[in-house]
């Protein structure tokens, strides 16, 4: 007998519809065969299977079946497939009936005991059923919460095989999820860290808002201490609040690799990664085997910080260029290639030199010119050049890491950049989201420049040898700096901060 449902293959972080099509014969030997391009731990659901039926209380069939997971041409991975795949020989093999399996997406891994486990990427699976017209979709009980983000789908988790069949054959109802996505960013939305926690380094501080409010790339080079990590741990706080949209998009990645948690539903945070400099070019930008996101992906509209940037294998640090100006990487392969977002906010840091003092008031640099020069040039011109603000963060003084001075808090910051973002969306009708993002011909038009402005950034092109791109950045952080002080003209003041956000042009 021929049994048909439907599941979900996942490529990438993007769903595909998948027929699970098994065909229970009335004789031969026992013998299940998996075609239809599955990987080895679907093709071992055969076993995971047979244990889970048995041990559930059913027979499981003792003639030969076949199991199709159509499109054929389409590579089937993980253990997703194992709930299906025991409902359809369920099915097929005369167990029990049912009238709406077929309306319904069923996603899950087995346990032998035919306990129903959790599996990666359900917020996509949950998608893609809903874009394919799907009633519902049924999913493992501690996934529930994820895919019933989804609005206007049934969502049922079911915790056992046993269960599964009984709400299918309709003797067991089961009340679909739900939840209250407001509540959720209410509680989850909060952060651990606050920027009133650094103290002093005004300047920097004041380079992080540009940075926030514009979008921009950061550089921070400083001596060891100087409290280079922990004002980048505290970017985060200060930038926008996670909208629904940005929310799915990355929940998404972090569903695909199994990042997201056991019962949580969404993030409502922005992420901060902090790969080590070790990291290989695939564990930075993906891929792999079996493809799956890189931190570059995982930090989708939150941040990814790269602490000791002149200790990253140099090859490594060009494969970012690309995805800095496109804000997506493409994963390609022979037969196929794949997609993930990756539209973050690069913060950077460094030692000025190899001991780490060079430019310092309180301790001595050992280095030669020639050693510091190698050093710093380890940092490629057009990398630099992707770079919007380079800032220097000197040590903190003794009397300002005592100092009982109130600290503005991230709150308080976070409303200017804010008020920053909702200029720029406005200016630009939604199409351009930050100035950091603008193009050339849109540079001519909204970055205009007075005689003053002009003539100043003349001498600085100059003066330090800047590229078109460096020109085009400097222009870009002049537009957010005067509009976080409300001002529809760029003036020379605001010219005049954006160079110097240029330290390593002036340096190189």
């Amino acid at each position: 007998m021929l049994a048909r449902l439907h599941s979900v293959a996942l490529e990438g972080i993007e769903g595909i519809i998948c027929e699970v099509e098994v065909d229970v014969a009335r004789g031969g030997f026992e013998k299940t065969l998996i075609v239809g391009l599955p990987d080895a731990a679907v093709k071992e659901s055969t076993e995971r299977v047979r244990s889970a039926i048995i041990n559930s209380g059913y027979k499981y069939p003792k003639t030969q079946s076949l199991v199709n997971l159509a499109p054929a041409d389409t590579k089937k991975e993980g253990p997703a497939f194992d709930l299906p795949i025991a409902l359809g020989m369920l099915i097929g093999s005369g167990a029990f009936a049912s009238s709406i399996a077929r309306d319904y997406a069923i996603v899950g891994e087995l346990a032998l005991d035919g306990r129903v486990r959790p599996v990666n990427g359900v917020l996509s699976m949950a998608m893609t059923a809903k874009a394919n017209n799907f009633r519902g979709i049924i999913v493992p009980l501690d996934n529930a919460a994820e895919a019933a983000v989804v609005q206007d789908l049934e969502v049922f988790g079911v915790g056992s095989l046993a269960q599964a069949t009984g709400f299918l054959s309709g003797q067991l109802p089961i009340e679909p999820a739900g939840i209250d996505i407001e509540k959720i960013f209410d509680i989850e939305s909060q952060y651990d860290v606050d920027f009133s926690d650094v103290k002093g380094q005004e300047s920097v501080k004041r380079a992080l808002i540009v940075s926030a409010a514009g979008g921009h790339n950061i550089l921070m080079i400083g001596p060891p201490g100087a409290g280079k990590t922990m004002l980048a741990q505290r970017l985060a706080t200060i930038l926008p609040p996670l909208t629904l949209a940005e929310s799915l998009e990355t929940t998404r990645i972090y569903s695909s690799v199994g990042l997201l948690g056991k019962g949580k539903a969404l993030l409502a945070t922005r992420p901060v990664r902090a790969p080590h400099h070790t990291a290989s070019g695939p564990a930075l930008i993906g891929g792999g085997t079996n493809a799956r996101p890189g931190e570059l992906s995982l930090a989708h509209h939150g941040i990814l910080f790269l602490d000791e940037l002149t200790e990253f294998p140099r090859h490594v640090l060009e494969m970012i260029r690309q995805p800095l100006e496109e804000g997506t990487v493409t994963i390609s392969r022979a037969k196929r290639s794949i997609k993930y977002f990756a539209n973050f906010l690069l913060v950077a840091s460094c030692n000025p030199c190899p001991c780490g003092f060079f430019g310092s008031e309180t301790r001595r640099c050992k280095c030669t010119p020639g050693q510091i020069e190698r050093y710093m040039s380890k940092i490629s011109g057009p990398l630099v050049d992707r770079i919007d603000i380079h800032i220097e963060v000197p040590a903190v003084s003794f009397s300002k890491l005592r100092s009982k001075a109130a600290q503005t808090d991230s709150q308080t910051i976070r409303m200017d950049v804010v008020r920053a973002r909702g200029l720029q969306a406005n200016r630009f009708d939604g199409k351009v989201i930050t100035n950091s993002r603008l193009s050339h011909k849109q540079v001519e038009k909204y970055c205009k420049l007075d005689l003053h402005s002009e003539m100043l950034l003349k001498q600085a092109m100059t003066e330090f040898g800047l590229s078109a791109r460096a020109h085009d950045k400097i222009c870009k952080v002049a537009r957010t700096i005067a509009d976080l002080a409300g001002s529809a003209e760029i003036r020379s003041e605001h010219i005049a901060e954006a160079i110097g956000y240029r330290r390593l042009d002036r340096k190189l």
